[in-house]
């Protein structure tokens, strides 16, 4: 199957989604820097000791946006990959999608609740879609002699 510009629109959606998580962070952290007397300084390096001045849900936010730079690079990887070797068919692109969505669930419970066993959970679960859309790839690919050369 060619590459349809559409297999890329969830990664465009999590790209979206981490920058607006950008935007939440800093919307709501320089504010918190600002009342806790933080100074630019002091903010240079995460573990200065600064983080206890730092109310928990606004840490959470900037915590979340990091988080959306680890995994997810994963998932990115995977989808450029399908994409550009003939793969991104009607269930990898389901999966992909659900990737993208248990990826915003798990910014709102980081961000909204203090409920770690959830947001667990939700990781867990993104994490499963990750494996079998990496699965359905590499099962793809050995069963395919045109793409094993």
């Amino acid at each position: 199957m060619p590459f349809q510009t559409e297999d890329l629109l969830p990664v465009l959606a999590l790209v979206v989604w981490t920058l607006i998580m950008w935007i939440w962070m800093y919307v709501t952290r320089i504010p918190a820097f600002q009342k806790a007397g933080v100074t630019p300084a002091e903010a240079r390096h995460p573990d200065a000791g600064y983080n206890e001045k730092i109310p928990s849900n606004i840490r959470a936010i900037a915590d979340n946006y990091n988080h959306l730079h680890e995994q997810p690079t994963i998932f990115y990887a995977l989808v450029f990959f399908a994409a550009l070797t003939g793969g991104g068919d009607n269930l990898f692109m389901y999966l992909a999608w659900a990737y993208v969505i248990s990826r915003v669930i798990h910014s709102f419970i980081q961000i909204l609740s203090s409920k770690v066993e959830q947001r667990f959970l939700v990781f867990a679960i993104g994490t499963i879609i990750l494996m079998v859309m990496a699965g359905k790839e590499v099962v793809r690919i050995l069963t395919n002699p045109a793409l094993t050369g």
